[in-house]
């Protein structure tokens, strides 16, 4: 029964020192593991930390492009309102324009006076101002809006500025085939007036050329004239009044300025030659004086080469007197005068 005993506390004692062992490795594979566990933690909060910073850093840029780019937008949004405003006030003040275009317009003074300020602007743009004058009074006391002074042929231009505005406003309002003729009847009429007016006031033969310009300053009204009323035109032809519009009087006035231009180089031509058929005459004039010099000259050589002859005779005479001994024994042809003679 001791030995028993004493076995069983020998097995106690060893399964004391087993389960020592045991807590002893479990303590310190416990602390390997936390050890681990910690290693293991710093790494993945080192881990954490840099992707967080990087996270962090990638959003702040971000929010900095985003910022700035909706600066950039607010900025170009900012400019283009301004434009916005900008335009909406060109249209406001175009409207307040337009409404007072169409004041002068529905007024037929104001409108023969816009006509005008248009023609003038034209020609005063394309022609030099000695070519041209406004208002000119006619022999016959009528007076055109305008006058180009061109020489003969042609002869003296007379532009006058018509605008048949109501009219033509009747004729594109219309509803109504009766209305309609009854529009096309009255624009026919008021243009077939303006011709025969100018016809009759601005071509005067001897003092005008032989046609005369109407100045029409729309060219809605002139495109309506070529297009549809035809005969109008032709009628125009034969009354040698040539209808105009702002583009075509543009090419009609540079068609004028070569003409000027051609004109005065036809009389700086003529001034130009006068002045070499002068020159010629002084050159002639110049020649005889050269010749009468010349003849002079000639004289002056013969006579110095007669004064040379004789300084060469004298000469010689001096050298024979040098030569002369005077003496008892000296012959008496050696005293006898010379036979030659200074001439």
């Amino acid at each position: 029964m001791s030995e028993k005993l004493m076995e069983l506390s020998r097995l106690q004692s060893e399964l004391a020192g087993r389960l020592a062992q045991m807590n002893e490795n479990q303590t310190r594979a416990q602390e390997t593991v936390n050890e681990r566990l910690q290693i293991q933690e710093r790494a993945l909060t080192k881990t954490l930390d840099e992707r967080l910073n990087n996270l962090s850093h990638r959003m702040g840029e971000g929010l900095m492009e985003q910022t700035k780019s909706t600066a950039k937008h607010m900025s170009s949004l900012a400019e283009r309102l301004a434009v916005i405003d900008t335009a909406q006030k060109n249209i406001m003040d175009l409207s307040t324009q337009m409404v007072g275009l169409q004041d002068i317009l529905s007024n037929k003074q104001t409108r023969g006076a816009f006509g005008e300020v248009q023609l003038e602007m034209l020609v005063t743009n394309a022609l030099p101002p000695s070519a041209y004058r406004f208002q000119a009074t006619l022999s016959n006391t009528k007076r055109v809006d305008c006058l180009l002074d061109l020489p003969n042929p042609p002869g003296s231009i007379c532009i006058d500025s018509k605008f048949p505005l109501e009219s033509y406003q009747a004729l594109q309002t219309v509803e109504t085939d009766q209305d309609k003729t009854l529009a096309i009847r009255t624009f026919k009429a008021d243009v077939l007036k303006h011709i025969k007016d100018i016809s009759e006031k601005y071509i005067i033969p001897g003092e005008t050329a032989e046609s005369a310009l109407m100045f029409l300053p729309s060219e809605s009204i002139y495109a309506e004239l070529h297009a549809n009323f035809v005969d109008v035109v032709e009628k125009s032809y034969k009354a040698k009044v040539w209808i105009v519009s702002p583009t075509t009087l543009m090419a009609t006035l540079n068609t004028v300025r070569a003409v000027l231009k051609d004109a005065r180089m036809r009389e700086e031509a003529g001034r130009i030659q006068k002045e070499v058929m002068t020159m010629l005459e002084d050159v002639s004039r110049l020649d005889d004086r050269v010749a009468g010099l010349e003849r002079h000259f000639n004289q002056s050589v013969d006579d110095i080469r007669k004064i040379r002859i004789s300084t060469d005779k004298v000469t010689k005479r001096g050298e024979r007197i040098e030569e002369i001994q005077l003496g008892d024994d000296s012959p008496a042809e050696d005293l006898s005068p010379p036979h030659d003679r200074i001439e």
